[in-house]
């Protein structure tokens, strides 16, 4: 689950940072990469991308630990 979750993170990155050129420079790295935004490559890149964000989403609730919202010092009791 550990590689899962490596890979899921850098493909998201390079989701993130193409949304980011897109946004600023109107350049589409995955599009270029494969010769068309619309290409079969570029598809297949854009569904590895989407799902590796929903395993990310999703990996927490499977693993048991959720999403944890607390600060870990809440949980050290002080002596008195």
């Amino acid at each position: 689950m550990i590689f899962a979750n490596i890979l899921s993170y850098i493909l998201v990155i390079v989701g993130a940072l193409n949304w980011g050129l897109y946004g600023m420079f109107d350049f589409n790295l995955v599009g270029w990469i494969f010769m068309g935004s619309r290409s079969v490559g570029a598809i297949i890149a854009y569904v590895i991308i989407t799902l590796a964000a929903i395993w990310l989403i999703i990996s927490p609730l499977i693993s048991g630990s959720g999403l944890v919202l607390r600060n870990h010092r809440d949980t050290v009791t002080e002596e008195q």
